[in-house]
């Protein structure tokens, strides 16, 4: 039997292989809509008394199931319909795990989500070797959590406290890890996949076993005191945690322990429940608009109907922190041959011993082997001079933020490569057109703005000015999403967007900082609001040297409002420049207290005030904010954005802006643009120019207007 997506073939030894193969999709993903085939096949199965077992397995190269249609959610406008398309899935799971025959799930590639689920609702897993193959619960990343029995299933065959580290935080196992948790029975070489599972299958049903635990695995999952003091210490880590901005992880705590304490049905129905009330909170609306606006993204080339050029071999200039870091992401996850140039063979040895040092990591925790390390440290070579450069497709150079000299760099690489290499600036401040200025061929000359530590930032800034080809804009697009980065596309300009939105809420931060707030308060403030780290940490993590050099190149750009507060120069006169020389606003090294970060007291001193708090938490983090959101409108109605999506994507992935939130502009939305321009004017009335309300926020709040419909 075929229906549009699945199909039932009986072999010779009586075992049926269903297929799922969606027509017209790189990847399988679960629909409502499948519940009627999935009824009719299993119709035809139960009538045919001679099949001794199935096999459930994808029709599709690389991947199993990848989750769920999340449209289908978006669609939704009540709890009860979103709550009923979870039941919808449960039942349908519930079927395939009624079957009196064993079912065996045949996982190559991704298995997420809903693919999951549906695995777990069979006997037995066979899962490929493959380094695409993993397993996870991702839902939380949505604001969900897994609605159709996942939360039950999970904990019953890895135990308590590795389903809860999965479905808090999403984190996906690779086979081999599944396997040694319990979630899959046997790992195989995927060109054996099929002929494991029918070997499986034709063994009959397996009688599971509880997760095996050690001694205190057992008492804290066992016992009712044990599971108590379990749940209770993973809620106050996650509240810790989310500072209880994300109502998804609390309801995931509470639905798992429904289901451990009054059993499977009980858990199930908790399950649906908070799945639909979960759909309808604005904190899921936002996660789910930014997975729909990253996977529309990466059908976009940045140039229009222009197609890339394939990027075959890449060169570095600089083997500094980030040109170590960009070498890295091109050697092993673009798979590119990179070749790095410093004036000095030590710039060259502390690249290369950046790549090993993150290789090495991950052979030792088993995520590649040898012979794969190897293979990819060999993609990565250096010079001192301009040998090996003349095939180079694009080369990045990532030396200091001196104007005259990325200049020569310009030059140079138009002496010593081919016509059409791309020359990709990784200036964080300085204006692409004015490092192309001298440039033969300016059509090649742009900006590629990573974020540092480059190896684990998500986002790029692709930057183009105004003789920027196309061709150069699509190639170097598609050569930073091979990287593994999310790339938006911005207009030259002094600081471009992410580290313009940045500045203000920094000097906001000093601001209050010099007014006689605490350290430690305005950055308790920004956590709390949503962001990774407050601004003084970060200030220490980036270096105080770093804004110092910037603050002056936006302010002759675009205006005083990024004039940073003069008593800064103070603790650069001091030797503070933050982490990496141990001396900033907090503690480092030796004089650091184990586990818990301290201000440096003495930072008082030198900047020759007494801390003496008087703003709340809400006033602080309020000023910092209502900068960054008016600077980000800015730069929409400038051009340097493209879009307030392209505005979202980059203040997430570059800064950390509270996801739940979606972004400043689906955050201004939420705020109203009239109520946004009333605090400003209110703060304007008490600091002056720096809190003027940009013009299209202004026009936009007389009109009543929004950023998304």
């Amino acid at each position: 039997m075929t229906t549009n997506s699945f199909s039932l073939q009986i072999r010779d030894d009586q075992i049926g292989v269903i297929t799922m193969d969606i027509a017209g999709e790189s990847m399988n993903v679960l629909k409502a809509a499948f519940a009627d085939e999935i009824s009719s096949l299993l119709s035809e199965i139960n009538a045919n008394t001679q099949l001794k077992g199935l096999v459930f397995i994808s029709g599709k190269a690389d991947s199993f199931i990848a989750g769920a249609d999340i449209s289908m959610l978006d669609a939704c406008h009540t709890a009860a319909e979103a709550e009923a398309i979870g039941r919808m899935g449960q039942q349908m799971f519930d079927q395939l795990e009624q079957l009196k025959i064993p079912l065996v799930a045949a996982i190559h590639g991704p298995c997420l989500g809903g693919g999951l689920e549906l695995a777990m609702a069979c006997h037995a897993r066979v899962a490929t070797s493959d380094s695409k193959t993993v397993m996870g619960l991702p839902e939380v990343q949505l604001g969900l959590l897994p609605g159709s029995g996942g939360t039950q299933r999970l904990p019953r065959l890895v135990g308590l406290q590795k389903a809860l580290d999965m479905i808090l935080t999403g984190k996906q196992l690779r086979a081999s890890q599944a396997k040694k948790a319990g979630l899959v029975d046997e790992v195989v070489p995927q060109s054996i996949l099929l002929d494991a599972a029918v070997q499986r299958a034709l063994k009959g049903k397996i009688v599971r076993e509880q997760p095996a635990l050690n001694l205190v695995g057992k008492v804290l999952e066992r016992t009712p005191f044990g599971r108590n003091v379990l749940f209770n210490q993973a809620r106050k880590q996650t509240l810790k945690k989310t500072q209880g901005n994300y109502p998804a992880p609390i309801k995931i705590l509470d639905v798992i322990k429904t289901g451990v304490d009054s059993g499977m049905q009980a858990g199930l129905a908790a399950e649906a429940k908070a799945f639909g009330e979960l759909c309808m909170t604005k904190e899921s609306a936002a996660l789910r608009s930014l997975f729909f606006a990253t996977t529309q993204m990466k059908k976009e080339t940045g140039a229009g109907d222009t197609k890339p050029q394939k990027v075959t071999k890449a060169a570095v200039l600089g083997g500094g922190l980030m040109g170590g870091g960009i070498a890295n992401v091109t050697a092993t996850k673009a798979g590119v041959p990179v070749r790095i140039k410093d004036i000095s063979e030590e710039g060259i040895s502390n690249a290369l011993k950046y790549s090993y040092s993150l290789l090495q990591k991950k052979f030792k925790r088993r995520f590649i082997s040898k012979a794969e390390m190897q293979k990819q440290l060999l993609r990565i070579t250096g010079t001192t001079d301009y040998s090996g450069f003349h095939d180079a497709d694009i080369v990045v150079e990532a030396v200091f933020e001196d104007l005259a000299l990325k200049q020569k760099m310009v030059s140079d690489i138009e002496q010593h490569c081919h016509d059409s290499t791309i020359f990709a600036s990784n200036t964080s401040s300085l204006p692409i057109n004015q490092i192309a200025a001298k440039a033969t061929r300016p059509e090649n000359v742009i900006g590629l703005h990573y974020f540092s530590p480059v190896d684990k930032m998500p986002l790029v800034e692709v930057i183009a000015h105004d003789t920027t080809s196309a061709q150069t804009i699509a190639t170097t697009v598609a050569f930073a999403r091979k990287q593994g980065k999310t790339p938006i596309v911005v207009k030259d300009g002094a600081g471009f967007y992410v580290n313009r939105i940045l500045a203000l809420y920094m000097n906001e931060a000093a601001n209050i900082l010099l007014e006689g707030e605490p350290v430690e308060k305005i950055d308790k403030a920004l956590v709390k609001f949503g962001f990774p780290v407050g601004p003084i940490t970060l200030l220490d993590e980036v270096g105080i040297d770093v804004g110092a050099k910037i603050s002056p190149i936006l302010a002759h750009e675009l205006g005083e409002r990024f004039v940073a507060p003069a008593a800064f120069d103070k603790l650069l006169a001091d030797g503070r420049k933050g982490k990496k020389t141990e001396k900033g606003f907090y503690l480092y090294g030796k004089n650091a207290a184990k586990g818990k970060k301290q201000v440096d007291e003495s930072v008082y001193g030198v900047l020759a005030l007494t801390p003496a708090p008087k703003l709340n938490t809400d006033e602080i983090s309020s000023r910092c904010i209502v900068q960054m959101l008016n600077e980000a409108v800015r730069t929409l109605e400038e051009g340097i954005i493209a879009s307030p999506r392209d505005g979202d994507i980059g203040a997430i992935f570059g800064i950390g802006f509270p996801p739940f939130l979606g972004g400043p502009f689906r955050y201004i939305d939420q705020l109203g643009a009239d109520n946004l321009v009333a605090q400003l004017r209110n703060l304007e009335s008490r600091f002056g120019s720096r809190f003027s309300p940009a013009a299209l926020l202004v026009t936009m709040a007389e009109q009543k207007q929004r950023f998304y419909n």
